[in-house]
Order: structure tokens, then C-alpha cells, then sequence
């Protein structure tokens, strides 16, 4: 019997591989849109999925949320890497440290 296109993007992985690779795991569901099931002793626990494809779902996108997405795209923000964002947390936090003193 062939998989569904649902069955071949998703992937049963145990916890302590979702624990110790999270990043990883949330880097393929934003690139490749894959589904990920943990499982815990063969039980399964949660699923990681993308913001879009849960609120295609379980319902309608919040408007707070809509409101996020037009101002990341409005700025530019919507392309942004990893390893930017990462660099523009570490940028905030440095100013306010800074912003304290």
C-alpha cells in the first residue's frame, strides 16, 4: 500500500532525540514542512508541526498572529535566518545589559 503524502511528512522520532536535537527538528518543519511525532516508550506524546499547517487544522489564524506576520514581512523580517535571529536576540539582550548599567 503506497503512503499518503500526509504519511511521508511525517516522522516518528522518541523524546530523547526531540530533546537533544529540538533545533534541528524546528528547522525541518519551517523548511520542509515535515510533521514530527514523539514518542515515549513507543507511546506517542506530541506532535511538532508547523504554526500554519496547525491553524489549517484547528482553526482560523489569530488576528495577533496575522498582525505578527504583516510586520515581519513589512520589515523584512519574514527571511530572516537562524543564525540571524540569533544574533539580533544577542544584540537586544547586550543593549539592555547596557541600558541597565
Amino acid at each position: 500500500m503506497a503512503l499518503t503524502k500526509e504519511e511521508r511528512n511525517t516522522r516518528v522520532i522518541p523524546a530523547l532525540r526531540a530533546r537533544t536535537q529540538l533545533g534541528q527538528i524546528l528547522r525541518r518543519v519551517r523548511e520542509t514542512n515535515k510533521q514530527f511525532i514523539i514518542v515515549k516508550r513507543g507511546d506517542p506524546l506530541a506532535v511538532i508541526m508547523s504554526m500554519e499547517k496547525y491553524m489549517t487544522l484547528f482553526g482560523e489564524t489569530p488576528a495577533s498572529l496575522k498582525r505578527i506576520h504583516r510586520v515581519a514581512r513589512a520589515n523584512g523580517l519574514s527571511r530572516l535566518s537562524m543564525r540571524d535571529i540569533d544574533r539580533e536576540i544577542k544584540k537586544t539582550r547586550k543593549d539592555l545589559r547596557l541600558k541597565k548599567k
